[in-house]
């Protein structure tokens, strides 16, 4: 008879009954003809598990750490700073740059979304319009076009029309190479140092220590009377505000 009562009560409470309003998770209703809470949660843990994928492709995140490990390279300290410490600043770096992009992200997809305005597919859709114009002025047209004729997509009017699946790895190659053009840039005055400290080495018989462990001092003099940080981080952060 307890175990009876016990039932009829936990039916009877609103977790178990029939309430009047649909059940909502992060903004988004889970009514009529709108996904239940259990499946906006397995969406939720789908879409957390390629953010960091998307946070390294589709943002600066991508040349800002290519050009800082040819940075380290170049200066031939093999681990200082080390990948924490470059991760580190990329990250603040990318937030600085897409901070813009991603408050118009907000204001034109979440924010209507949440008032009831927009449905979710609409959000969706305003929201992709703001990374769209931001990957569209860094994506090459060769890249573009690669990709229109790997999927045999139609050309579209313009760049603001590019479909984002076409869109994001024409960004991806554009970005790759620049941030190689970028890192050999930066490899040539370090090159040139490398190369006198070893005509050097050899023309005085010194073989017993190896040219990179000499010229390691010099790069490193070098890059910090120049005050190479600000430099290469200025240049990186004017190229996407050009």
């Amino acid at each position: 008879m307890r175990a009876r009562a016990l039932a009829v009560c936990l039916l009877a409470t609103p977790a178990f009954g029939a309430t009047s309003e649909p059940l909502s998770l992060f903004g988004i209703s889970a009514g009529k003809n709108t996904l239940s809470v259990p499946m906006q949660v397995v969406i939720l843990l789908t879409l957390m598990t390629l953010l960091p994928a998307a946070v390294m492709s589709v943002t600066p995140f991508l040349r800002i750490t290519v050009v800082l490990h040819f940075l380290r390279q170049a200066l031939g300290t093999q681990t200082t700073p080390s990948n924490q410490v470059l991760l580190g600043l990329a990250l603040f770096l990318t937030i600085l740059i897409m901070q813009p992009v991603a408050a118009d992200m907000y204001h034109r997809g979440w924010e209507p979304m949440e008032n009831g305005k927009l449905s979710t597919g609409q959000a969706m859709t305003e929201a992709a319009q703001p990374l769209r114009q931001f990957l569209a002025r860094f994506a090459r047209e060769k890249d573009i076009r690669l990709f229109l004729e790997l999927a045999h997509a139609p050309a579209p009017r313009s760049r603001a029309d590019v479909d984002l699946k076409i869109l994001i790895p024409a960004y991806i190659l554009s970005e790759l190479k620049t941030g190689f053009q970028i890192g050999a840039v930066l490899f040539l005055p370090f090159l040139v140092i490398d190369l006198v400290v070893a005509s050097v080495t050899l023309s005085v018989g010194m073989v017993q220590l190896p040219p990179a462990m000499i010229s390691a001092p010099f790069k490193i003099l070098l890059f910090v009377l120049v005050d190479g940080w600000n430099l290469v981080v200025g240049s990186l952060m004017r190229s996407f505000y050009q």
